[in-house]
């Protein structure tokens, strides 16, 4: 473990699964990111979950102990937004309509982007009579989904509205496709399954603008002029955290804390350059060898 780390300057860190379990803190995980530190390893979190936004992570953060700056913080929500303001270079009088949590509302206003609606839209229809008052918006201009507690009917049929009334000029964006979410020590639908509702209909699918795909680590290199052969991805997920790290040339390391069981691990074609049981192992994998003369 000890020639592995010190071949890695950078480690992007998952963090359900990895971190925590829910509200509840990996054990030994502290003691492991306090020894990356003291090793002068830089740490950058990156998740798929777009429910919270960076300065809601941070609160989490603190409130289980954990060292952490906003700055160290790169979320699927944060990434999409990103991608909004400075790859799209999207229109000052278009608005994003939003499937998702106060996360994306929050890292969208951040970049100045006018959204409608997100929490503000949870009012499902009544009757199908009115279905008829789901209607095209050319204000419109991207529609954009993420992870979505009070997901329902009417913005279902919203998103599919906007998108397959103007295909040409109504992006169709995605946080993430992760098809469950770990939580309590246990695994529920996740961003995946709930768009699956709005691309099997579209029979399109949008931009996905989280792990596994490119477009989330181009702007994570590019923001943090990372060396790509001494960065290292940390995931509990094959096929999104592993798959991320392997496409984009990166170094891989799984755990077992989270999604993927040892077997899964051993059947899967996606290989991991190094398999540890959890992050809080590396700490101690680490105090108990000798530093590299």
């Amino acid at each position: 473990m000890r020639a592995f780390v010190d071949g890695v300057d950078t480690f992007l860190l998952d963090c359900d699964g990895v971190i925590w379990s829910g509200d509840h803190l990996i054990p030994n995980v502290q003691e492991t990111l306090s020894t990356l530190r003291a090793m002068g390893k830089q740490i950058i979190f990156v998740t798929n979950n777009s429910s919270k936004s960076r300065r809601a992570y941070l609160k989490k953060f603190q409130s289980l102990g954990l060292q952490a700056s906003e700055d160290e913080i790169f979320g699927s929500a944060y990434a999409a937004a990103y991608y909004i303001r400075h790859t799209l270079n999207f229109a000052a009088d278009k608005k994003v309509f939003v499937i998702g949590m106060s996360g994306i509302e929050e890292e969208l206003a951040s970049e100045g982007i006018s959204y409608t609606g997100g929490t503000s839209d949870n009012t499902n229809l009544k009757s199908m009579g009115e279905m008829s008052t789901v209607q095209h918006d050319p204000s419109i201009g991207a529609v954009l989904f993420g992870f979505d507690l009070d997901l329902n009917y009417r913005k279902l049929a919203r998103a599919y509205t906007y998108v397959r009334s103007d295909p040409e000029n109504v992006h169709f964006l995605a946080t993430n496709s992760d098809k469950t979410f770990p939580a309590g020590g246990s695994l529920y639908p996740g961003t995946g399954a709930m768009l699956a509702a709005l691309t099997t209909p579209l029979g399109r699918m949008p931009t996905i603008l989280g792990k596994p795909e490119q477009t989330m680590l181009d702007v994570i290199v590019n923001k943090y002029h990372l060396d790509r052969s001494r960065t290292c991805m940390v995931g509990d997920r094959l096929d999104t955290d592993v798959l991320f790290g392997k496409n984009g040339s990166l170094q891989t390391l799984l755990v077992l804390t989270g999604v993927t069981s040892p077997a899964e691990a051993a059947a899967s074609p996606i290989k991991p350059d190094c398999v540890v049981e959890s992050l809080g192992r590396v700490g101690l994998a680490l105090s108990a060898a000798p530093a590299a003369q």
